[in-house]
């Protein structure tokens, strides 16, 4: 395998995983696969380039071939759909032309050059200039691998376009086999949510805007619900003729508000509570509230001994838990630092 390959003057010095015998022979296997993505990707970002400047005055100043998707850099603020839309059928009609695309090489002191679109030769080139021409559309020095007809392209679908540097739009596009990759993928997502959703693909939009609006009422209920349970779980332990001077309480499901409701409507100047929420054997949240002193001398404490982290004031210490299934160790800390604390003991 071939880890990366870059340039030093006129040289390709190809990265390997183990070294190489001085003066070894050895034999290059072409990953075709990659290498015609590669040409593909290169020979639509030309094309696009090369017509976005025609149509709009749009320059390219950078471009990125990525694994699924690729970027153009124009020197554009912003770039309207329809403009987007009229480039992607205007690349697409010179595909259908099967326009060829040839590479020829000049020397260096070539006057020709002065013509070519370039964004400069780097400082240490060596050598005749390579430049590859769009029949018609294109001239631009470059050393990348490139198809040998636009029609090769197949097709290029414009994505749409991203906020860019200062001034600048990323225009994101797929050419060719990509596009069929993509569809592909799009396609195999519209069946499943076809099936899960029990519709149609023109209905699937309305469908999840339906669920999610079912969500959230049964969120905001969710809550509600849990308000009412911490207010009735407070009281509950507040109408006990002798109040124990430790309250501990973990439920799977709750958050932080629920935790402090409980706090609240108990008051914490004569009883510490441990309260905890979240999956027994996973992480959650928890609360240690009491009087002010105790708070801050066995927060840090317990959020140690549940393997988290948290921070408090005013008799409150509040934060995430890794360990869940250490509060039986918190519980008897506790009881071991009211004991020390009863005048009974």
């Amino acid at each position: 395998p071939v880890l990366r390959v870059t340039r030093r003057g006129p040289e390709a010095l190809h990265f390997v995983p183990a070294p190489l015998e001085p003066g070894a022979a050895v034999v290059l296997s072409l990953d075709w696969d990659r290498r015609f993505d590669h040409m593909q990707q290169h020979s639509g970002q030309h094309l696009i380039t090369a017509i976005a400047e025609q149509m709009f005055g749009f320059k390219t100043t950078s471009w990125e071939l990525g694994r699924q998707r690729s970027v153009i850099e124009l020197d554009t603020p912003s770039m309207t759909a329809e403009q987007v839309e009229a480039l992607e059928r205007s690349v697409n009609e010179k595909i259908r032309e099967r326009v060829p695309v040839t590479v020829r090489e000049l020397a260096a002191d070539d006057p020709e050059i002065e013509t070519v679109r370039s964004r400069g030769l780097p400082d240490d080139h060596a050598g005749p200039v390579r430049v590859v021409d769009i029949e018609g559309v294109d001239s631009n020095m470059c050393c990348g691998t490139h198809v040998s007809n636009l029609s090769d392209l197949q097709v290029i679908k414009l994505l749409g376009t991203e906020k860019g540097k200062k001034n600048k739009t990323n225009l994101v596009f797929l050419a060719g086999n990509r596009v069929l990759k993509s569809i592909e993928q799009s396609h195999s997502t519209e069946k499943a949510l076809t099936s899960l959703l029990k519709n149609g693909p023109g209905e699937h939009v309305e469908a999840v805007k339906r669920l999610q609006s079912s969500v959230k009422l049964l969120q905001k209920n969710n809550l509600n619900l849990l308000r009412d349970i911490a207010v009735l779980i407070a009281r509950d332990f507040k109408s006990k003729p002798v109040r124990s001077q430790l309250f501990v309480l973990h439920r799977k499901e709750g958050d932080s508000e629920f935790m402090n409701i409980i706090a609240n409507e108990i008051g914490t100047e004569d009883t510490l509570l441990f309260l905890t929420v979240g999956d027994e054997k996973e992480a959650g949240l928890f609360l240690l509230a009491g009087p002010v002193e105790a708070v801050e001398n066995l927060g840090p404490r317990v959020a140690e001994l549940l393997g988290g982290k948290g921070a408090g004031k005013r008799g409150r210490f509040q934060g995430k838990a890794t360990k869940m299934s250490q509060r039986g160790e918190v519980q008897a800390l506790l009881q071991e630092f009211i004991g020390h604390r009863s005048p009974e003991a």
